[in-house]
Formats: C-alpha cells, sequence, structure tokens
C-alpha cells in the first residue's frame, strides 16, 4: 500500500468496458505529511475521494482485489480516504 495525494481527474470516453462508469483520479505518492512527490499516474477510485484527499493506494495485481477492480485491467487502485495520520507518536497529518 502506498499513500498519495489526489491531484486531478480524468476523463476518457473510450476505454475498456470493465472500466466504464469508473472515476479515473490522478494520484501522486506522498509522505506521512501529505508532501507529494514522484510522478503522476492514475488510479481507480473505488471511495468517491475527490482533488485534494489523502488516500491509501494498491497496485499491481493487489489493484485487481476490490469488488470494483475484480478481473479488470487496472494496475492502481484507490481504496480509502486517509483521515488521520501518526508516526513516531505525533499526528502528521489530520484532515480538514
Amino acid at each position: 500500500m502506498f499513500i498519495a495525494k489526489v491531484i486531478g481527474t480524468t476523463v476518457s470516453t473510450i476505454k475498456d468496458e470493465k472500466l466504464h462508469g469508473r472515476k479515473l483520479l490522478i494520484l501522486r505518492q506522498s509522505d506521512e505529511t501529505g508532501a507529494v512527490s514522484g510522478k503522476p499516474y492514475v488510479a481507480v477510485d473505488t471511495v468517491d475521494a475527490g482533488v485534494g484527499d489523502l488516500v491509501l493506494t494498491a497496485s499491481g495485481s493487489s489493484a485487481r482485489q476490490t469488488n470494483i477492480t475484480k478481473d479488470t485491467p487496472v494496475d492502481a487502485v484507490i481504496m480509502a480516504i486517509i483521515d488521520s495520520l501518526e508516526a513516531d507518536g505525533k499526528i502528521t497529518f489530520r484532515k480538514s
């Protein structure tokens, strides 16, 4: 699992039939404080996340283990929206 921040949305009218009706969001991996790094990537949203949310993602074959993404050609999935993070005994992120 990775922590990532939703930085945008994508629209694709022509896609695999198993992706019809699925929201695709643009993410960047982040640290425990919400600071982003790395290249953007697209993930299927299963939890109604939005731009600015900090989320938990799975990738590779694990991304195809949710009820929504089972047997679907995806490599990344958003499976949780983070409310708060605690690291080394300190709250490092709290959703406002």
